[in-house]
């Protein structure tokens, strides 16, 4: 599935802070991130196989407010609901793009209890959503924050270094580093299979992201010591090309869950895909693209499996990125014209062959009766 939000431009969110007369108009603009402009929030939702639109304006809107239960006027709002409605805007923050938000709401909000409360929420959902990459104090490299790596609250273990990073997600970054004990690694058959797995995906990553990085985690059967036994690794890879100064960011992310099934010889792999990205100058427009797949491949020896399992992903990533670019250069002549009438308010179609009959001239004269 493809979605496109289309939002207009935003300089504020001053209107954020009237608690009253929340009418469904202002309502509408608050939940669409347009508060100080009168333009409509659209939400259009694309299908792969299909060229047909679905539209979401108010009613988007409604949903969410009958939710937090700010659909009556004259309602002031509660400190759960202003914490609820911030975290909204944090969570829907585009990559890398959180930050700009969070200044903003803490100088509308104008209440440090609710905003402290929200960040606090917020913001580690939002870096494992995006798997965001942090450094390692100590030269220990990067470590991704994602729930696969995810040990204890702010503890993530990097596979690949065997080091377990302490994190500050509100400030995002890195604070302290310590090994990793026995326990939260897996066992050396295991770590055999993720070791290779690793190597290969890292030489791909390196290829075909100039600034991506990825991770090899064992979520099931980490303590199986030998052959017998199913168990399963996930890849993550996620990478970001952040240009606030150009107005625009974007981001790449994908998750690879292999089963490895020991019973049939078989692996079994299941990808989702997410692409997103963000142009704002003069304008306010986001992309979410996302994408699931399957495949399977023959249980080999840990560098054949290896090979294996990065040729299949780097094939299905390859086609869905030239699927992607295929369709953004039909755009104009199929997903945009479906969106204009097919016919115009009179209900003809315009003699696009004999336009000589139309004069604005003449026109004017036959109604105002010049010339008889």
């Amino acid at each position: 599935m493809i979605s496109i939000f289309v939002f207009s431009l935003f300089p504020s969110l001053s209107c954020f802070t009237n608690q009253k007369a929340f009418t469904d108009h202002y309502l509408l603009l608050h939940i669409s991130l347009s508060l100080s402009f009168s333009s409509a929030f659209l939400l259009f939702l694309v299908p792969n196989k299909s060229k047909r639109f679905r539209f979401f304006p108010l009613k988007f809107a409604l949903q969410r407010a009958r939710k937090i239960g700010m659909a009556e006027e004259e309602t002031e709002l509660s400190e759960e609901q202003r914490k609820e409605i911030a975290k909204w805007f944090l969570l829907n923050a585009p990559a890398g793009e959180i930050q700009y938000v969070a200044k903003d709401l803490k100088s509308v909000l104008n209440d440090d209890d609710v905003y402290n409360e929200a960040v606090s929420e917020a913001f580690p959902v939002y870096n494992k959503s995006h798997m965001i990459c942090l450094e390692m104090p100590g030269r220990f490299g990067d470590v991704l924050v994602t729930s696969y790596g995810e040990l204890q609250d702010n503890e993530y273990l990097d596979p690949k270094t065997a080091q377990v990073a302490i994190v500050d997600h509100v400030k995002q970054v890195c604070t302290e580093v310590r090994p990793a004990t026995d326990e939260e690694l897996p066992s050396p058959y295991i770590e055999e299979y993720r070791c290779a797995l690793d190597i290969e995906m890292s030489k791909y990553v390196g290829e075909a992201y100039p600034k991506g990085f990825c991770s090899v985690y064992c979520t099931n059967g980490k303590d199986v010591e030998g052959p017998g036994s199913d168990f399963e690794l996930v890849v993550v890879i996620s990478a970001a090309r952040l240009s606030p100064q150009n107005f625009c960011n974007g981001s790449w992310r994908s998750i690879w869950n292999i089963e490895f099934k020991d019973d049939i010889q078989i692996l079994e792999l299941k990808g989702k895909l997410q692409v997103g990205a963000h142009y704002f100058e003069e304008g306010n427009v986001q992309l979410d693209a996302r994408h699931e797949c399957k495949d399977s491949t023959l249980f080999q020896s840990p560098d054949d499996s290896a090979v294996s399992i990065a040729t299949i992903i780097r094939h299905h990533e390859t086609e869905y990125l030239a699927s992607l670019e295929a369709s953004y250069l039909n755009l104009p002549d199929t997903t945009f014209k479906d969106l204009r009438r097919k016919l115009p308010v009179t209900r003809t179609l315009f003699p696009w062959h004999n336009t000589s009959q139309f004069s604005l001239t003449r026109e004017i004269s036959k109604e105002l009766g010049i010339g008889k």
